[in-house]
């Protein structure tokens, strides 16, 4: 794919889920690179092609009545980047399973390198394709025990909002779809395209590991399940100061050279160097939802020194932590009743000038 051409995008619909689990991501994919564009006058970039399909190509209705015309059926989508499976019905997922092409579309397509993810009770389509077994996956919170026992062999996380595991994407609740569909702007256009949609849509980015997420985008895919459990072991413990190799080996009844040595052939990292990244990666989401001193961000993500955290901070992001904070930092309404008065009062072909009243905190 041409680095400037759109990503394509198929979100599938069901019959009696909520609309939600469609709806957030279409609106999420459409409005990258093109609504924050269009609200301060700059040239549109669209950075998604998105496209809806059901089973038939025909209209299905949400749990509540509203219904959604997709433009195509699964079968007429020959290739596609991502595949997004959205929440069923209950009690018509069984026969989607069997009288559908679902299942073996998904496994033909993953086959190709097209990356697939589910929100909330659409991972289990994925989970009966079998793209799960042996790997990280969540879902609703009160569907995760009676998946647990249909597909044993899948690692089920639902204490996390959203997991990926070798090109496989899972969202949570229904709502988790938000962050799923932004934690996929962020992979595949970067930070500030990820960061610039979730502004212009008024919407947090995903948190990060230390409020709930089982993202960590920080290593390639592997097979190597010691070297997972030493992962999560650091990613559990990245905050704290006492968390050495020696002890991590330990829990895991290996050496230290063996457990340096397997973490570098499987991460691409040794494990000083990935817990820097969680460091960072953690940092940087308290730079941008708070207004925490910078010394309060280092000691937080367990740095003592924030001399050293600053210049930790800027070999990975290219920018200091205050300088990252002034660029990606929260949004603020300097004047908010004139803003609302702005909003609510100006037509809609003229609203633009409502956006000189925010800046960055």
């Amino acid at each position: 794919m041409h680095d400037d051409a759109p990503i394509d995008v198929t979100v599938v619909l069901f019959d009696g889920g909520y609309s939600s689990t469609a709806v957030a991501p279409l609106e999420v994919f459409h409005a990258a690179g093109l609504l924050w564009n269009r609200l301060h006058g700059a040239p549109e970039r669209p950075r998604f092609r998105v496209r809806s399909a059901s089973m038939d190509g025909g209209p299905v209705t949400s749990a509540y009545g509203l219904g959604l015309t997709p433009q195509c059926a699964i079968d007429e989508v020959q290739r596609t980047d991502l595949i997004l499976l959205t929440s069923p019905h209950q009690n018509a997922y069984e026969g989607i399973v069997r009288k559908t092409s679902l299942v073996p579309w998904l496994r033909a397509a993953y086959g190709r390198g097209t990356l697939v993810g589910g929100v909330c009770s659409g991972v289990a389509f994925v989970a009966e394709s079998g793209l799960l077994e042996g790997r990280r996956a969540t879902t609703h919170w009160a569907l995760a025990d009676t998946y647990r026992q249909r597909y044993p062999g899948v690692l089920w996380q639902p204490e996390h909002f959203v997991t990926e595991d070798a090109g496989i994407v899972c969202g949570g609740g229904m709502y988790a779809s938000i962050d799923l569909s932004l934690y996929l702007v962020e992979k595949l256009c970067g930070h500030e395209v990820a960061l610039e949609c979730a502004k212009s849509l008024v919407v947090s980015l995903p948190r990060h590991l230390q409020t709930g997420y089982g993202v960590v985008p920080l290593s390639r895919p592997h097979g190597d399940e010691r070297v997972r459990e030493a992962e999560l072991l650091l990613q559990r413990g990245f905050d704290r100061r006492d968390t050495s190799v020696e002890q991590i080996a330990a829990q895991l009844a290996m050496s230290p050279r063996t457990l340096l040595r397997r973490f570098k052939a499987a991460t691409g990292h040794v494990p000083g160097e990935y817990v820097h990244l969680l460091r960072v990666s953690a940092a940087r989401g308290l730079l941008e939802s708070g207004t925490a001193p910078v010394q309060k961000v280092a000691e937080s993500v367990g740095y003592e020194d924030v001399a050293s955290f600053r210049q930790i901070f800027k070999r990975h992001t290219g920018m200091t932590p205050a300088d990252y904070r002034s660029r990606f930092g929260p949004l603020t309404v300097t004047q908010p009743e004139l803003a609302a008065t702005v909003v609510l009062a100006t037509p809609p072909g003229e609203r633009r000038g409502a956006q000189e009243l925010y800046s960055r905190a």
